[in-house]
């Protein structure tokens, strides 16, 4: 069953046949997609790294025989929108112009999987830090010999730092990956991608400026995947909603004040931090002793100097050892192998190691302009989205565009131009920066961020929030104005934040060795309490990865951010599971007839007070201990329940965890109509069907202003049953109110008198299909 269409309502997303709003309760899928499938080179394997042209990303996210696995997984914990990450690499990694056509068609079968499911999806090309080979993942090897880099001698000179090139790999400095953006091979590239013509005119190949030849090829690249698409006939815009730009793009050099000194925007500073000219130098194999940072309570500090010795080792190509040919492109004269390329256009003299042009980034080599952050997004960025747009749109010209600027920065103004058109969605991401490098919650304090990159305090001690009530209201003020900031300058669209999560590795993985996910449940809480109070369209949560363990968590980089790791204990089935494991197959038996009205019974005002038996319980089943499986991984913070389509408008909706309470309010113009109810997703753990001797703290109570409502279970697909309410009600403002289960957050130790009701559910959810 494909999802309903959807079309954008100004700051809405609705169902093109009922106009019921609908809300984007996401996932990225997968962390796994970073990385290639064949041979498996994770973040932390050595062997194979380098022979990039020959991976296969073919089963990413996962192969198509478990796909309905994780569809079915996340379709039960009330997902309904997908962010599908895919990489340039996946699709290009051979050399320019060979596309993997067998990734492309499985992608297409995985596409097609989740439409079974009634997924929304929209396409992420996904990038950090450009490249695998710099640190991150996107952008296929060949890309950096073709920048004129030698990605091989990154890890002496320090241009990129790289965990499989690290000499201990489990040594890794944690979050040092994303370090990679203000050094030289990172800085340089994006530099190139975004303004090549401006401030390398001399880097020409096949022809073109370096980023005109990166970003046709780039592009391109996803122009094939969209082709393909459309193609397969069922697809687009049934399934796929339409494409995202790119993920989070950075502007490298372009802006940079003065090469000889830290900027002031540089927040990330952690293990050794060169500055640009530092860098530079080091790129090319001179020794440089460069200031230390760590992360502490109150951000960033000096820890100390290090020396970086390449003893002569250069991350430039050195031309006696490399020949272009290899790829078949041709470098002008005019771009010598062998030498840093910003020596080349005059910024520095490697003959006496002096810096000549430390501002040559500053300001624009031919207007004049103030090269600054606000300069990148209007101009450069907007200048690819424009180029991105339409060459996406000459294959599926309805596509919705999701335009991702630059991640807590000011969005462009296109209010009112021709960008500013209907097929566009605001996405944004927002992280919690000091949960997510000190991996740790702290419910006493934290820092509004992007207030303090407004401008809005006179002191940064102002900027300081206290108590976790302030906390909380301060991520949700913060995701509020990145919202409001996009309706000032872009006009009105929908926002969705495509991403957004937390470290599960929290105090030294403390939750891994005892069970308890209190502080990562507090964590998701009130991140998602952010989300909801937004007011935004939705979100996608970072990230769903398949191979996540309790060791190397996501497989990249050290992160551990993944809502499912196979080493932790899932969320009991709901009774209607529990009830279909018991029955038989068989039509013709007596008890699959009973077992088939049992689980469409519904759950109205006048049915809520009958009791629904559990069943008798395998007296053989024990409890599985937490050294066994040491949690449900806070399951009950992201399991919430959510507004799925609404008839009319939202006003407000949100979960209460502590409480176990959802309401919802709305504005409708019409009364409902029959077929066409609001509909809320309504997670049976939270608010369960009553059973025999449930006690009132145990039962799910219902208020409205007006109307009527029924709880049911229904599926989409055979595997995937979900609990929803079904609200008809009138014009005009209504409210409802929903009370479940209380339970203490984070180790989700069931009261006493749940204790055997659970096991058994757990024990029962080990015999279905599960990973």
């Amino acid at each position: 069953m494909a999802p309903p269409r959807l079309y954008i309502d100004g700051q809405r997303l609705r169902d093109k046949e009922d106009h019921r709003e609908f809300y984007a309760s996401g996932i990225n899928v997968s962390g796994d997609s970073k990385l290639p499938a064949h041979p498996p080179i994770s973040s932390h394997v050595k062997e194979q790294f380098f022979d990039g042209d020959s991976v296969s990303f073919v089963d990413r996210p996962f192969s198509v025989a478990e796909a309905h696995t994780h569809f079915s997984r996340l379709k039960r914990w009330g997902y309904n929108t997908i962010r599908y990450i895919f990489t340039w690499e996946a699709l290009e990694h051979e050399g320019p112009g060979r596309y993997d056509e067998d990734f492309i068609q499985h992608t297409v079968k995985i596409l097609r999987i989740a439409g079974q499911y009634g997924f929304h999806v929209y396409m992420d090309p996904h990038q950090d830090v450009w490249s695998r080979y710099t640190g991150g993942s996107g952008a296929p090897m060949w890309t950096i010999y073709a920048c004129g880099f030698d990605p091989t001698k990154f890890a002496t000179t320090q241009a990129a730092l790289v965990q499989n090139t690290w000499p201990v790999l489990a040594e890794f400095p944690k979050m040092a990956w994303a370090t990679n953006y203000q050094r030289l091979a990172c800085q340089t590239i994006f530099t190139f991608f975004f303004a090549g013509r401006e401030f390398a005119p001399k880097c020409i190949i096949d022809g073109k400026n370096i980023q005109d030849y990166l970003q046709d090829h780039f592009i391109a690249a996803c122009r094939h995947l969209a082709k393909r698409i459309t193609e397969a006939g069922d697809l687009e815009g049934d399934v796929v909603l339409g494409f995202e730009t790119v993920n989070e793009p950075n502007k490298g050099f372009i802006g940079h004040p003065d090469l000889s000194k830290l900027p002031e925007d540089q927040k990330l500073r952690k293990y050794t931090t060169p500055t640009a000219w530092q860098a530079m130098l080091s790129g090319s194999g001179r020794a440089v002793e460069v200031d230390t940072y760590d992360f502490g309570s109150f951000g960033p500090y000096k820890s100390g100097t290090q020396k970086i010795e390449p003893n002569g080792t250069s991350a430039w190509l050195d031309p006696g050892t490399w020949d272009d040919s290899k790829y078949g492109w041709k470098r002008a004269e005019s771009w010598r192998l062998g030498e840093d390329v910003w020596a080349q256009h005059g910024v520095w003299n490697p003959a006496k190691d002096e810096i000549l042009l430390p501002h040559y980034f500053a300001k624009h080599p031919k207007t004049g302009a103030i090269m600054n952050q606000d300069h990148f997004t209007n101009n450069e960025f907007m200048d690819y989205y424009r180029k991105h747009r339409d060459v996406i749109r000459s294959v599926w010209p309805e596509t919705i565009m999701l335009i991702q600027p630059s991640p807590f920065e000011v969005p462009p103004i296109i209010k009112g131009t021709a960008d500013d058109e209907t097929n566009m969605i605001f996405a944004s991401h927002f992280y919690d920066g000091i949960t997510l490098i000190t991996k740790k919650w702290n419910k006493l304090w934290n820092v509004d961020v992007l207030g303090l990159l407004r401008g809005k305090y006179s002191s940064p001690a102002f900027a300081i929030k206290v108590g976790e009530t302030a906390i909380r209201n301060c991520f949700k003020d913060q995701l509020s104005t990145v919202r409001q900031e996009g309706i000032n300058n872009m006009g009105e669209h929908p926002c969705l934040f495509t991403e957004i999560g937390i470290p599960y590795d929290m105090d030294a993985q403390h939750a891994y060795m005892t069970g308890d996910y209190s502080s990562q449940a507090a964590a998701i809480d009130a991140n998602h309490y952010a989300v909801e109070g937004s007011q935004a369209a939705g979100f996608t949560w970072w990230v769903y990865t398949v191979s996540n363990n309790h060791f190397w968590g996501d497989n990249w980089n050290g992160e551990d951010l993944s809502i499912y790791s196979s080493e932790d204990r899932q969320l009991p089935p709901s009774s209607y599971e529990e009830n279909a494991s018991k029955l038989s197959l068989d039509p013709s038996s007596p008890s699959y007839s009973e077992s088939q009205s049992e689980a469409n019974e519904l759950v109205t005002p006048g049915s809520l007070k009958k009791t629904l038996s559990v069943g008798e319980m395998d007296s053989s089943v024990r409890s599985i201990s937490a050294s066994e499986t040491p949690g449900f991984r806070a399951a009950e913070a992201y399991v919430r329940p959510h507004p799925e389509l609404v008839h009319g408008s939202i006003l407000s909706h949100g979960f209460d965890l502590k409480s176990c309470t959802f309401s919802l309010t709305l504005n409708s113009t019409t009364p409902t109509p029959q077929d066409y109810p609001t509909v809320v997703f309504l997670p049976e753990f939270h608010f369960p069907q009553q059973r025999s001797g449930a006690s009132a703290e145990q039962r799910t109570t219902v208020e409205v202003s007006g109307g009527k409502w029924e709880i049911r279970i229904e599926e989409i697909m055979e595997d995937a049953p979900q609990q929803i309410l079904k609200w008809w009600h009138g014009e005009g403002e209504q409210k409802i109110v929903v009370k479940g289960v209380k339970r203490k957050r984070g180790t989700l130790q069931p009261r006493e008198e749940e204790e055997g009701y659970m096991d058994a559910y757990w024990q029962m959810g080990r015999n279905c299909r599960v990973m």
